[in-house]
């Protein structure tokens, strides 16, 4: 049984705080990539080509890049440029901000930044999907994309109030004039080069780390640095098993290394900690946004 005033005690009394974040915190906060979410941006895409899921989609061979910026563009839209619909990232902030604190993540979806995480505290591993680069690439640089992700999905006939930035109400958004193309002039080039942009994921070989990456990850090492053998919390929050060695495997021999430092696992259903650190963890399997109240 986990212990609210235990872990806030921690907190309150570490030297540092290093959260690290994975995709089931942008769950917990509604961000939801299958069931009633995904059809009501893609059923049309569902009934097509027969997947459930927008993961799935995204690796889907389309026949045209008319057709795969189609997709792509609901993609980003919804998961980058709309709000959660649950405020938990601003728990986060809420909790760690009055702390010395860093965050690294492996979620793409910019929500601490919009939450107000201070960015020379954040280092998002796996890329942005706020971010084109060359498809090559031909150099290191990343670019701005919401302009054009916007323009792609007007051009779908896509329809948002801007009041609304949540867009998270039951019905579907797709009607028989819902286009699965966008026009050919809408489509990202690479300025250098000319060939089709990509999205600034780490999902193969291709993966830009530009100016503002190299320097996330230099800081995050530099507050590894100077926090070396203090009082240190590592909260971990939603991170999964898909790249355990970018988080969760450091958190776990980091704290092993430093008989000061705990280790603080929140995550509904996958909460575990190797009998080594066992004294000096606390592992909650319940929802985040629940946990984060609570605290």
């Amino acid at each position: 049984m986990y212990d609210i005033k235990k872990i806030k005690s921690l907190i309150e009394d570490s030297d540092a705080v290093i959260v690290g974040a994975g995709a089931g915190l942008s769950t917990s906060a509604g961000f939801t990539y299958s069931g009633q979410r995904f059809q009501k941006y893609f059923a049309d895409f569902e009934e097509k080509y027969g997947f459930h899921d927008m993961y799935t989609g995204g690796f889907y061979p389309y026949k045209s890049l008319e057709e795969h910026w189609a997709y792509w563009s609901r993609y980003i839209m919804i998961n980058r440029y709309m709000d959660t619909p649950l405020p938990v990232y601003e728990e986060v902030l809420r909790l760690v901000k009055d702390k010395n604190y860093f965050v690294i993540t492996t979620n793409v979806d910019h929500c601490f930044q919009k939450a107000g995480i201070n960015k020379e505290r954040l280092f998002y591993t796996q890329g942005d999907y706020g971010l084109f680069q060359c498809s090559k690439p031909c150099h290191h640089q990343t670019y701005d994309n919401e302009e054009a992700i916007r323009a792609m999905w007007k051009s779908q006939g896509l329809k948002v109030d801007d009041e609304d930035r949540t867009f998270d109400g039951p019905d579907s958004i797709i009607t028989k004039d819902t286009k699965m193309t966008v026009p050919g002039d809408l489509l990202p080039k690479c300025p250098k080069c000319g060939r089709p942009m990509s999205m600034n994921l780490r999902s193969d070989g291709t993966f830009v780390e530009d100016r503002g990456w190299n320097k996330a990850a230099r800081l995050y090492q530099q507050f590894l640095d100077e926090n070396k053998g203090k009082k240190i919390v590592f909260l971990e929050l939603g991170v999964g098993g898909n790249t355990p060695g970018i988080i969760k495997y450091p958190f776990w021999r980091m704290t092993y290394e430093n008989p000061k430092a705990s280790y603080i696992c929140i995550n509904k259903g996958e909460a575990v900690v190797p009998k080594e650190i066992e004294k000096q963890s606390i592992c909650v399997n319940n929802d985040i946004y629940e946990i984060l109240r609570s605290l």
